[in-house]
C-alpha cells in the first residue's frame, strides 16, 4: 500500500460542512500527528478553476459540492464513489422586475426566461438555471416547452449578473437564482422575487445542482487508506453537529465560503442542520431524478447509476468512530 502524506479536498462557495471544518481547523487536526497534510484547492491551486474541481482527477481528492460536475464526472469514468449526500436550502426562487405580475409557476406560460451559457466543461450554471425553470414550471403542470427559454451568453465578472442584467433591460421575463450572492445580485439590479420555490412542500421542485449535494472520494483513496475516509467523514459529522447549534459561526463561516455580506446569507440560508450526511433511500432517489433530468437535457455522456455509485459503509463505519470517540471523552 503506498504511503500517504496528504490529502486534498475541494468545495463549492456553498453551505458545506467541508467548508465549516476548514474554516475551524478540525481537518487539518485530525490528520496532523499522522504527518498528512490536508490542502484545499480553494487555498492551493486556484480553487474552482483548477479543472480538477469538476473532473475530480486526483487520487487522494474528496469534493463536496454540486452535483452537476460530480454525475459528470462519474458519467465520463471518473473512478469516484458517492459517500454522502446533504440537503440545505438555499433560496431559490424565480426573480422579476419590479411590478411584475408573475407571481405563480402558471404565470411563467409563454415567457422568455433565461438560459445562460458559460464556456466551462460541464456548464452548471446553464443546468442550474434549466433545472430551477422546469421545477417552477412544473408545479403548474407546466415544462420548459409551454415556455420560452433565452440563451444569454455569459461575460463579465459576477454571479448570475448577465442574466439579471437582460431581465432588467427587458430582453427577458423572468430569472432563475438561488443561494446568499444571487439575493444581493437581485437587490442590487431593483429585481424582485416573484416565484419564492421555497414556499412549495414538494422538495422535487427544488432538485438542482445543490439539493442534493453530494460528498465524493476517489475510488483509488477509498480502496488503499479506507481509515482515512472514515476520519474525514467523522470530522464533516461533527462539523455539521456543531454547526447545528452555532448558527451565528455558521453565518460567519457562510459569508466567507460564498462571498457574500450578512444580508446575502440571511436572505438565503434558514436551515444549517441540514449539513448532516446520509445515504438515505429518498436523498438517492432526489438524485437519481436530477440525473435522469440531466442526462435528457445532454449533460451526460452516458448514464449514472446513483444506487450503485453510492458506497454507505465509510459514513456507516465513520458514525461508529465518533460514537466510539465521544465515549471515549
Amino acid at each position: 500500500m503506498p504511503a500517504l502524506d496528504e490529502v486534498w479536498f475541494t468545495r463549492c462557495p456553498v453551505p458545506t460542512a467541508t467548508g465549516i471544518a476548514a474554516d475551524r481547523g478540525t481537518l487539518a487536526a485530525e490528520f496532523a500527528a499522522d504527518g498528512i497534510a490536508v490542502r484545499s484547492f480553494q487555498d492551493n491551486r486556484g480553487g474552482t478553476n483548477d479543472e480538477r474541481h469538476f473532473t475530480h482527477a486526483h487520487p487522494a481528492l474528496f469534493r463536496e459540492g454540486g452535483n452537476v460536475p460530480a454525475l459528470w464526472a462519474r458519467s465520463r469514468g471518473g473512478a469516484t464513489r458517492l459517500i454522502g449526500l446533504t440537503w440545505i436550502e438555499e433560496r431559490q426562487s424565480i426573480v422579476v422586475r419590479a411590478g411584475s405580475s408573475i407571481s405563480d409557476p402558471a404565470h411563467l406560460r409563454g415567457l422568455r426566461l433565461a438560459v445562460p451559457r458559460h464556456d466551462l466543461s460541464i456548464d452548471f450554471w446553464r443546468a442550474m438555471a434549466l433545472r430551477g425553470l422546469s421545477g417552477a414550471l412544473g408545479i403548474a403542470g407546466l415544462t420548459l416547452a409551454d415556455a420560452v427559454p433565452v440563451d444569454i451568453p455569459a461575460g463579465g465578472p459576477g454571479q448570475w449578473e448577465t442574466e439579471l442584467r437582460a431581465l432588467a433591460d427587458g430582453r427577458v421575463d423572468a430569472v432563475y437564482v438561488k443561494g446568499a450572492v444571487a439575493v444581493e445580485a437581485a437587490a442590487r439590479h431593483g429585481l424582485v422575487t416573484g416565484i419564492d420555490l421555497d414556499g412549495y412542500t414538494d422538495p422535487r421542485t427544488r432538485i438542482n445542482n445543490g439539493t442534493p449535494r453530494p460528498v465524493t472520494v476517489a475510488q483509488s483513496l477509498l480502496d488503499e487508506h479506507p481509515d482515512i475516509v472514515d476520519r474525514f467523514l467523522a470530522v464533516l459529522i461533527d462539523s455539521a453537529d456543531w454547526a447545528a447549534t452555532n448558527p451565528d459561526g455558521v453565518s460567519r463561516i457562510l459569508a466567507t465560503e460564498t462571498g457574500s455580506g450578512p444580508a446575502g446569507v440571511a436572505g438565503a440560508y434558514q436551515q444549517h442542520g441540514t449539513l448532516h450526511l446520509n445515504l438515505s433511500p429518498e436523498r438517492l432517489d432526489l438524485l437519481a431524478d436530477q440525473e435522469r433530468f440531466l442526462r435528457s437535457h445532454g449533460f451526460l455522456p452516458s448514464a449514472v447509476d446513483v444506487a450503485a455509485w453510492a458506497d454507505h459503509e465509510p459514513l456507516r463505519r465513520a458514525h461508529e468512530l465518533v460514537a466510539r470517540r465521544s465515549l471515549e471523552n
